[in-house]
């Protein structure tokens, strides 16, 4: 497995994950420690969701195309 396919896999979806934890965090009431770095946690996902989403997905080798890794029709 290359590290465009990790890439598109698990760090792009968890980047996204980390930034919908961060919210959560942000707004919960019981924990203040949470509450305290619910932004910044925010910030770090947001960052590597920038980092992650710019690095191409892979390409097959013999057309040329992009692979689709989704959903199979």
């Amino acid at each position: 497995m290359s590290f465009r396919a990790i890439n598109r896999k698990y760090l792009e979806p968890g980047s996204q994950v980390l930034m919908v934890l961060g919210i959560v965090a942000l707004c919960q009431p019981w924990n203040m420690l949470l509450h305290s770095y619910g932004l910044t946690i925010i910030l770090i996902g947001l960052i590597g969701f920038n980092i992650t989403s710019k690095i191409a997905p892979e390409e097959d080798a013999a057309t040329g195309q992009v692979r689709n890794s989704g959903a199979q029709h």
